[in-house]
């Protein structure tokens, strides 16, 4: 029976995806579970698995943009898989080897008076490609470029069994795979259609669709919203101070670093709290007022900017949110990030001071009215008490939609968010 592979719906706002790798080739064998292809979209990559086991027949090449419910492959599962036909094999050649193999080992025993077993340990231990094997496992080994060396065997005498190199195959595929299959994508997306010019001097080649959509994005915000954005400085000494003093404490305790952007993510909260307008958004005529917490954590990947949301981060510990932070920064450079990860969001940091900015305007993140930027933290001669010192000085900057948000708000929201960094006993400390 064929059975068809249809792109499934992966989000609401999602029509079509690039096939972006493709994990199994035309006319080889699928069990069911098993990742077939991997499908970029706009807002994430996914994988795409086999419901059934069967022969797979791909119809569209790598590269080439899809439909959500367009057929991408056919499986027939009328087909038996490999082993099953190796079984047959193996029982067949395993007969005539076992023939031959009784008068070889009775010569043996003559010649050298060594017990069978301590031979078949020998040969299995030493020389897994050698007469110890099997033919049937013999020509696993070889078509799966396997080294017997490093497989256990589980036979009589340690010797290797059938069900053993294709157990060690199947492993070795599923370890291999997550790995390939990103670099692969990434490859295929971002070089699909190249065309070189004549000269050589310029190369064109299609945007990803996570491109297209950042792209679309930020011209949207550019064109709907009316930005502006507000400075201030912040000094961090005392963060940095509380971070160095805790650091190790708070490590042992939790598993997990105390970075900054728990303390900038508190602080936001603590100012959305204060300045409730900064947290809502504008749709159509009306103005909605958001009274939840989920703030979106720019991330910056080879593919582009994602922006994962931190749910109720209001609710949430320090160790709590630098673990969320952590996961979501791995797994958006990972690709894996899900499409429920991005959506949802009422206010945005970007810290731009990770590439080495120090002074920048972020475009906000639809349909949003705020956004943070943080900067690279830099020494810098200031006033202290009529003195002259050099302290640890970021440059915090809020774009905000001047629609819904007056200016004597956004610059009230900036000064609650260097309150709280520059004395963090405000903060909702727990640690």
């Amino acid at each position: 029976m064929a059975i068809e592979v249809k792109i499934p719906s992966v989000g609401e706002s999602i029509t079509s995806g690039v096939v972006s790798a493709w994990h199994k080739k035309s006319g080889e064998f699928v069990n069911q579970g098993e990742a077939l292809l991997t499908l970029e979209t706009d807002k994430v990559s996914t994988e795409i698995v086999a419901e059934k086991a069967g022969t797979l027949e791909t119809k569209v090449p790598e590269g080439q943009e899809v439909k959500i419910g367009e057929v991408v492959a056919i499986i027939d599962d009328s087909k038996r898989p490999p082993e099953e036909k190796r079984v047959s094999e193996a029982k067949k050649a395993e007969k005539p080897a076992e023939k031959k193999k009784e008068p070889e080992e009775k010569k043996e025993a003559k010649a050298e008076k060594k017990p069978v077993e301590e031979k078949e340990t020998v040969a299995a231990g030493i020389d897994r490609g050698g007469p110890a094997l099997s033919p049937a496992v013999r020509r696993i080994i070889e078509e799966e470029k396997l080294e017997p060396g490093k497989i256990r065997g589980t036979g009589e005498g340690g010797r290797l069994t059938k069900g053993d190199v294709l157990a060690a195959a199947q492993q070795r595929g599923k370890a291999d795979l997550p790995a390939v299959a990103v670099a692969k994508a990434e490859e295929n997306v971002e070089a699909r259609e190249v065309e070189p010019s004549g000269d050589r001097r310029f190369v064109r080649k299609k945007m990803s669709p996570l491109r297209r959509k950042i792209a679309q994005q930020l011209v949207m915000a550019q064109h709907t919203a009316a930005i502006l954005t507000t400075f201030n400085e912040c000094d961090m000494s005392t963060v940095q101070e509380l971070r160095r003093n805790k650091q190790d404490e708070f490590t042992k305790k939790n598993g997990v670093k105390l970075g900054l952007m728990s303390f900038f993510v508190k602080a936001c909260v603590e100012a959305l709290k204060a300045v409730p307008v900064v947290n809502g958004r504008i749709e159509d005529d009306d103005f909605i007022q958001n009274n939840f917490y989920d703030i979106g954590v720019a991330v910056g990947t080879e593919r582009g900017l994602v922006v994962p949301v931190v749910r109720d981060a209001d609710n949430k510990s320090f160790a709590d949110l630098e673990r969320d932070i952590a996961d979501y920064a791995g797994r958006a450079r990972d690709g894996k990030l899900k499409i429920e990860d991005l959506q949802g969001g009422t206010f945005t940091i970007t810290n731009g001071g990770v590439y080495g900015s120090l002074f920048a305007t972020p475009i906000l993140n639809p349909p949003q009215s705020g956004i943070l930027g943080m900067h690279k933290i830099m020494p810098r001669p200031i006033a202290v008490d009529g003195k002259v010192e050099v302290r640890p000085i970021m440059y915090l900057a809020l774009s905000y939609d001047h629609r819904a948000i007056d200016g004597k708000e956004a610059v009230t929201f900036l000064i609650k968010v260097k309150e709280c960094i520059e004395d963090p006993k405000k903060l909702p400390l727990d640690f």
